[in-house]
C-alpha cells in the first residue's frame, strides 16, 4: 500500500474524521502509524470500504477504514480499537 497523502477534516468539524477517531480514543498520529505499518489489509464487512489493521505506538490493535481518493491519497473514515486476531 503506497499512500503519499492522508486527507484529514478540520479538527473542529463535529462530523469530521478527526473528531470521529478522537471519540474512539485515538489521535491522528495513532492512525498514521497503523497506515504506515499495517499488519493486514482488507475490506470492512459493514461498509465494504478498504481497511487496514495494525498497532499504534502504544501497542493498541486498531482497524482504520478509509476511502481511496485517487491513486496516492486516502481519506480516513474512522478508526477504532478491535480485538487482536487469534
Amino acid at each position: 500500500m503506497s499512500i503519499f497523502r492522508i486527507i484529514w477534516d478540520q479538527p473542529d468539524d463535529p462530523d469530521g474524521n478527526v473528531q470521529h477517531i478522537l471519540e474512539h480514543g485515538l489521535e491522528i498520529e495513532d492512525v498514521e502509524e497503523v497506515l504506515a505499518s499495517p499488519t493486514s489489509e482488507g475490506r470492512s464487512e459493514s461498509s465494504g470500504r478498504s481497511c487496514v489493521w495494525g498497532y499504534t505506538l502504544e501497542d493498541v490493535y486498531v482497524i482504520v477504514i478509509y476511502e481511496e481518493v485517487d491513486e496516492d491519497a486516502i481519506r480516513v473514515v474512522t478508526a477504532y480499537e478491535v480485538p487482536e486476531p487469534r
